[in-house]
């Protein structure tokens, strides 16, 4: 039976991103196979998002992209509210944006669901939990949950891609991949000791943050210049297919508790194996010695580079 459906993005990237963005990419897969399906979908995010969905444009463009916005959080608020008025035109309110709208949603009266897309060990959000026993909510990994055995989980729903996104590579070339952002828990200083220990190129595609530009001037920028490493910056959907098809391996050293990981999935879905730290979601994503190898260590990731087909 087709359904009238609300999604609630985050306003932060536009859905789908134009460059990086985990959380708005999965809305927007997830947002365009339920129109597929038939269902009625209103899509709340930023105006210079594309989708097949109605939109519901909250603001022109997405906060990171918007050099004149200095309140992040009010347009949210304004999003809250525009949801508000219109939840009685939906059967169910897909949330996004953490715990944001709880206080709202215990009180409309409308079917809701939250997607969680975030760590879950800061201590403060013990507090929120125990007092919102009655917001259905949905983990990315079950590792995910772990800190917060008292929210009301509604299930476990690993992140997925659109089948015809990527093409496997079965040729490779000698180069190492590291994608994603540049901050002190993704680990691209072990990325590069790693690839310096296995005298292997390492070509970063990596965001830099606002918050993480003194930690990348001062502990990575550094480590940049040396002949084994190529930084790129940020790529867009229509270059992962080559970066991370043609790498030897992905590289994805984190050091912290990992709610999923959507550059696992991404590498394996163009052929190429993944080497990771064990943390967080990392053994749920990985199969050990079939789509990469989960190491405790620099040098327990230098061996692991040596059981790749060549």
């Amino acid at each position: 039976m087709a359904m009238r459906i609300a999604q609630v993005a985050p306003l932060y990237e536009s859905v789908p991103p134009k460059l990086y963005g985990g959380t708005e990419r999965v809305v927007s897969n997830l947002t365009e196979e339920l129109v597929r399906q038939g269902h009625t979908v209103t899509l709340f995010a930023s105006g210079d998002s594309t989708t097949r969905a109605e939109l519901e444009a909250m603001r022109p463009r997405a906060i990171r992209l918007d050099p004149c916005c200095r309140d992040p959080l009010s347009s949210h608020y304004l999003m809250m509210e525009r949801v508000l008025k219109r939840a009685h035109d939906f059967d169910i309110i897909h949330f996004h944006i953490d715990y944001l709208h709880f206080p709202l949603s215990r009180r409309l009266h409308v079917p809701t669901l939250t997607t969680l897309h975030g760590r879950l060990d800061l201590s403060d959000l013990a507090h929120i939990y125990d007092e919102y026993t009655d917001m259905p909510v949905v983990s990315i990994s079950l590792s995910q949950r772990l800190p917060l055995p008292q929210a009301q989980w509604a299930g476990n729903v690993y992140h997925g891609l659109p089948l015809e996104l990527f093409t496997p590579t079965l040729k490779s070339s000698k180069y190492l991949a590291f994608l994603g952002r540049i901050s002190p828990e993704k680990g691209v200083d072990r990325a590069i000791e790693i690839a310096k220990r296995a005298k292997m190129k390492l070509k970063i595609a990596a965001k830099v943050d606002v918050k993480d530009a003194k930690y990348f001037a001062e502990k990575i920028k550094p480590l940049l210049d040396h002949p084994l490493v190529e930084f790129l910056g940020e790529i867009d959907e229509r270059q992962k297919n080559e970066f991370l098809g043609n790498a030897a391996a992905l590289l994805f050293p984190v050091d912290w508790p990992e709610p999923f990981g959507m550059a696992m999935i991404e590498a394996m879905a163009c052929g190429t194996p993944v080497i990771a730290f064990r943390r967080g979601s990392v053994p749920e994503v990985i199969d050990e010695g079939i789509t990469g190898f989960i190491v405790e260590s620099i040098p327990q990731a230098v061996q692991a580079l040596k059981k790749i087909a060549k």
